[in-house]
């Protein structure tokens, strides 16, 4: 088969687009036949060495973390799945990922692929969508009319924090550069703040919720406590910093870890509640070619790779 790897740490011209023996599912795995995986800004640190102690993962490596496809063999004692099912998954990080024709996954953390999306498309929900429902539900606790500041809201898991947090009741505070204003606009925010100015003198009311999606400095991390009501929490996505929060007054400071649970995602897709957002469609051939425009800031919106084949 075919898939794209990396020998070696390094720039975007470390991946090779190349022949690799067809994976055999062991116990509790199945294989899949990939419709898509997506690109991921963690794709790009983990090829580029930044992220070894975090996720460590074996050489040459796949990268991928996303995928939808369909079940082509089974391992010894899985059960709930057949060959033939369309499925959706996020994988191992530090496995090997979807980036090729076929994968193996943890059979257990499968889900039902939507049939209200193109499969290929769905590989574009898992990483960003679990990181804004788990950001705001699991770890922020959102409830109906509460305040979200949602900080770097146009980037994708921006949008779908925005969706999710309207839908919940919300009041949702965004910021985003003017590039991306029309695109946070249509996921349905209140307020909208240009991520270039003051944000602390933008947000003149406090939020239940401050939700960070953007690298930023640390002061202006620490800056985002100062706007959250006493008893309230900062959620950080960003793995360079931990999470800030203010002992005196309550606000809980969390670092987020995004976990497996894509049903919580297929839920939200098949009742409506959530949208997919594909913005771009590329060959797996082109994947080396994707990695070089996002180290260069060129990449917008979410990306889904299809095998050359397909």
């Amino acid at each position: 088969m075919k898939a794209v790897r990396f020998h070696e740490y390094g720039a975007p011209d470390v991946l090779r687009y190349e022949d690799v023996e067809q994976p055999l599912p062991g116990a509790g795995e199945v294989r899949v036949r990939v419709a898509a995986t997506s690109f991921n800004s963690v794709d790009g640190n983990i090829r580029g060495g930044f992220m070894r102690g975090p996720i460590p993962v074996v050489l040459p490596h796949t990268p991928g973390i996303d995928v939808a496809g369909t079940v082509d063999a089974l391992g010894e004692g899985v059960g709930g799945v057949a060959v033939g099912d369309d499925v959706i998954d996020f994988l191992p990080m530090d496995g090997d990922g979807a980036a090729a024709e076929y994968v193996l996954a943890p059979a257990e953390v499968l889900a039902p692929a939507p049939r209200s999306v193109p499969l290929a498309d769905v590989a574009a929900v898992p990483v960003v969508g679990l990181t804004a429902y788990q950001a705001l539900f699991n770890r922020g606790r959102l409830t109906a009319g509460q305040r979200v500041l949602i900080n770097g809201a146009g980037g994708t898991v921006g949008g779908y924090a925005v969706q999710l947090a309207k839908d919940a009741g919300a009041h949702v505070i965004a910021t985003a550069s003017p590039r991306s204003r029309e695109a946070v606009a249509s996921a349905g925010d209140d307020e909208i703040i240009d991520h270039t100015t003051d944000v602390t003198a933008a947000v003149t009311e406090p939020v239940d919720i401050a939700l960070s999606l953007a690298p930023v400095a640390p002061a202006e991390l620490a800056a985002l406590v100062t706007l959250v009501r006493p008893g309230g929490v900062v959620v950080n996505t960003t793995v360079w910093m931990p999470a800030p929060g203010d002992e005196e007054r309550g606000v809980r400071g969390i670092d987020l870890f995004v976990r497996s649970d894509v049903d919580q995602l297929v839920a939200l897709i098949v009742g409506g509640e959530l949208r997919v957002a594909v913005t771009e469609r590329v060959a797996l051939t082109e994947l080396p070619a994707l990695h070089s425009r996002a180290a260069e800031g060129a990449v917008h919106g979410k990306v889904v790779v299809v095998p050359s084949a397909a």
